[in-house]
Parts: structure tokens; C-alpha cells; sequence
């Protein structure tokens, strides 16, 4: 499946997240910050953003293969954090504008992105509108050439260092999903407001909510047809939850083998942890479920690659995703006792960073309730 070009790729990846990015994490967890205009640029001169995109923006031209290398390197990250945050400046916020947008828009956003002389976040959630994205309010008036919208989005990641939000717009009186459309908002812009959120989990990574008022921006700056933005974000959608889908396994893996590892080293009642076959069980149970997920996240990388229609696989692997890395993290934390539930140690880590897979790109139950549209059981 692999050439010898994405295997030097991998390696490349790894290196530089264990020489570059693993040494900082407990740092970057304790200040609740990550530098991403110093990590962002960093990676893009080794040529890890916009694998996929038209060198002629500043992308690599390289094939869907390389953005599975990278999802899954990205699993051998020490924190949950830097995986999202860089997966939503590549694989989130950009793909729209990359697909539809204008030359002259690409020039001006995503060429300068995938320099990471910009950071890229997208902004759909709304205080009111969250899994149902048909409700969303945050509206764009036209007058003359320009947008004058009035929000707000909030839970956006990347909020505070953002220099752009690909932004969801209510454009026209028309409800439902109908009449929405994808708007390029730099963050800079007069009557644009962010405020930090704290969260549970993913401590290193900026959470935001983002409030519009009559902030002015060209018509211009909209992504593709004026009318189509529904549409553009539900493709957009699909990207992220492969992106999410294909690190897990490498992260659940490392955990699992960790776990291992202590449940050998520490004894009781005379014998090693691992010697109580229920444990033994639970691990294997669990090793061989990462291993499925793992197999089935290459099929649908070898079938995107083949041009084929992946909406039902994505759908199918982000819904299964969120509950296993929960699992994972859970049970792990549990065979750790009294030292897996404290703060300084990586299980607590881990628990209170899986557990947003579950909510982020589409909760659990919204996948089931689009895979049973999909499949046509709506009854």
C-alpha cells in the first residue's frame, strides 16, 4: 500500500515529533498554550502541510496516502492537543477553500497557511446550533460589496490564534439547511471578539467562542457559490473525521503497549498485575478492536485514493473512533490504580483528552443518525 517515499515520509514525521514536539507537551500543558506560529512554519518547511494541496497555493501535490501517514504519526503525540490543533489548520479549515474557492482567495489565505505564516480555524458551532447545523443563526446582510454579519460561534479551536475562520453564514432569509455559505472572516477585523474557554480536557489547545458584531468583510471572501456553503461544509466534514479516525489507532496502540508494560513491572498479591487473566482479556479485546480500526481507516484511505465515494466509511469509522479511544484511555487509567488518576501522570492525560472525539466532528449519535439515513432506515 505504502511506497518507499511515504515509509521516508513516516520517518520523518516521527523524528520530528519526538525531537520537536513530545519534549514540550508538559510544558505546553502547564502554560494551556501551544506556539503555533513557531510550530506551524517549522513543520511547513519540512513539507507537512497541505500534503494534498496544488503547490501552486504553497501545497506538496502529494496523494491522500501521505495525509494517513501523517494522521497516524500524529498518534505517537504526547497530548491530544497538537494533533487537533494542527489537524483543524490542515485538514478542517482548509479543504473548502482549497476545492472551490477563487485564485485570488487562495492566494491571499491559503498559500500564506500552508507557509504557517497563517493559522486557519473553522467556525460552524454556534451557542444554539451545534450536531444541527441546519439551525445556525450567525447571519451575513449584503450591502454592496460587502458582508455586515452579526453571531457568534463558539468551542472554535484555534480561536485565540487564528488569523482567519472559515466561517458558516446564514446569507439569505431562506432556513433549513438552504441559503448558507462558507466566509472567509480574518480575525483581525473591526467588531470581532474572542474569548478563551476552559475545557476538560485538551489543556495545550485554544478554545474560543467568537462574537460577530457588524463586522464588514468583502462578498468576496465567500468560499465557493454563495447559496452552497451546507453543501461545501458537509464535504469539509467528512475530511475531519478521517483526519480524527486515522490517528487513533497509533495513540491507542502506544497506551495500551505502555500499560502492558507497568502491568508487568508491578506486582500484587505476590504476582505481576498482567498474571490476572481478566486483564489479559480485556487487553487483547481491546488491542485486536485498535488493529480493525486500523485496518479499516487504510481501506478507506486506498478507496479515496481510488476515487471512490468514502461518506459511509468516514460516517462508520467516526462513529466507532470516539467510544474505543474512550475505552482505551478508561481502562488503561484503571490498571494504572491511584497513579493513573493523577494530574502529573499520562493516563489522566490521555482520559481527559479522548473524550472530545466522541463530541467534536459530529457526536456519536448524529454518525448513527446519518449512517441510518445513509442506509436508508429512516422509518
Amino acid at each position: 500500500m505504502f511506497t518507499p517515499e511515504h515509509e521516508e515520509f513516516r520517518k520523518s514525521v516521527r523524528r520530528y515529533i519526538e525531537d520537536k514536539i513530545n519534549p514540550h507537551i508538559d510544558e505546553w500543558e502547564r502554560a494551556q498554550f501551544m506556539p503555533l506560529h513557531e510550530i506551524i512554519p517549522d513543520m511547513a518547511k519540512l513539507g507537512f502541510v497541505g500534503l494534498e494541496y496544488d503547490p501552486e497555493y504553497e501545497g506538496q501535490g502529494a496523494d491522500h496516502l501521505f495525509t494517513l501517514v501523517l494522521a497516524e504519526e500524529l498518534g505517537r503525540v504526547d497530548n491530544g492537543s497538537f494533533p487537533m490543533a494542527f489537524g483543524v489548520h490542515i485538514a478542517m479549515a482548509t479543504p473548502s477553500l482549497h476545492a472551490h474557492g477563487s485564485d485570488e482567495l487562495k492566494r491571499e489565505f491559503l498559500a500564506p497557511a500552508m507557509r504557517g505564516e497563517m493559522i486557519a480555524a473553522v467556525a460552524v458551532t454556534e451557542p444554539d446550533a451545534g450536531s444541527d447545523v441546519a439551525g445556525l443563526k450567525t447571519s451575513a446582510r449584503r450591502e454592496g460589496d460587502d458582508w455586515v454579519i452579526n453571531g457568534s460561534k463558539i468551542y472554535i479551536t484555534n480561536a485565540l490564534q487564528a488569523d482567519w475562520f472559515c466561517t458558516l453564514l446564514r446569507t439569505s432569509g431562506e432556513g433549513g439547511y438552504a441559503g448558507m455559505s462558507q466566509v472567509i472572516i480574518p480575525s483581525k477585523t473591526p467588531g470581532v471578539e474572542v474569548h478563551k474557554l476552559e475545557k476538560l480536557g485538551m489543556h495545550a489547545s485554544d478554545t474560543g467562542i467568537i462574537t460577530f458584531d457588524d463586522v464588514r468583510v468583502p462578498v468576496s471572501n465567500t468560499i465557493g457559490e454563495i447559496g452552497r456553503g451546507f453543501q461545501q461544509q458537509m464535504s469539509q466534514f467528512v475530511m475531519e473525521r478521517m483526519f480524527g479516525a486515522y490517528g487513533a489507532p497509533t495513540s491507542c496502540t502506544r497506551q495500551l503497549q505502555r500499560t502492558k508494560e507497568y502491568a508487568l513491572q508491578r506486582h500484587i498479591f505476590g504476582k505481576p498485575i498482567a498474571a490476572n487473566q481478566f486483564l489479559a482479556y480485556q487487553y487483547s479485546g481491546l488491542a485486536g478492536r485498535v488493529d480493525m480500526l486500523k485496518v479499516y481507516n487504510r481501506a478507506i484511505a486506498a478507496d479515496y485514493v481510488a476515487g471512490k465515494n468514502v461518506v459511509r466509511q468516514a460516517t462508520i469509522a467516526k462513529m466507532i473512533v470516539g467510544p474505543l479511544v474512550r475505552e482505551v484511555a478508561d481502562w488503561c487509567l484503571q490498571v494504572h490504580g491511584g497513579s493513573g488518576y493523577m494530574d502529573e501522570t499520562w493516563t489522566s492525560r490521555a482520559y481527559r483528552d479522548s473524550r472530545l472525539l466522541s463530541i467534536g466532528g459530529g457526536a456519536d449519535e448524529v454518525m448513527m443518525r446519518v449512517l441510518s439515513q445513509i442506509d436508508g432506515f429512516t422509518g
